[in-house]
């Protein structure tokens, strides 16, 4: 009896090894990476000037009687916002908004990601001065400033 058992299980092991391969299915083919376009600042009809990261530092020139609007990218949803910390006298706030820096942030799934802070100003006269902002945690408004945007306004 065990000498047909194992006859028997030789025979089904050379009997498999013979058989034709059946063909593995092949692993899909990589999906083909995304790419995604960068997304402009938001900004409003009017506005005479953008003001951005290159620009930090400098000395900008602006025109009296215009809006000029200061571009930043931050990271809201991980609680860090831009904030204006000092403005010349002759800039008079004229609200902000914000917007996603890429396509990216609109796919199914997408959590996070940076966005463009932008702050509007109207320009009421000529004068010099500093316009500052300051990147921080929102919770943490006695802590050093993550990142500092700076320049020196001169209106005529």
């Amino acid at each position: 009896m065990l000498i047909r058992l194992t006859v028997g299980i030789a025979a089904s092991i050379i009997v498999a090894g013979c058989s034709p391969r059946q063909e593995t299915q092949k692993a899909p083919e990589a999906a083909e990476a995304k790419t995604y376009k960068s997304i402009p600042a938001p900004t409003r009809d009017g506005v005479a000037m953008h003001i951005a990261e290159p620009d930090n530092g400098k000395d900008v020139p602006v025109v009296v009687d215009t809006t000029i609007q200061v571009d930043l990218i931050g990271v809201p949803t991980a609680g860090y916002m831009w904030s204006v910390v000092e403005t010349p006298a002759f800039l008079e706030a004229a609200g902000d908004t914000s917007g996603p820096t890429s396509e990216a942030q609109f796919a199914p799934g997408f959590a996070g990601g940076s966005h463009w802070e932008v702050f509007f100003f109207k320009v009421i006269g000529p004068g010099e001065g500093v316009l500052r902002l300051e990147n921080r945690p929102l919770m943490d408004e006695e802590s050093p400033a993550d990142e500092v945007f700076s320049v020196r306004i001169t209106a005529g």
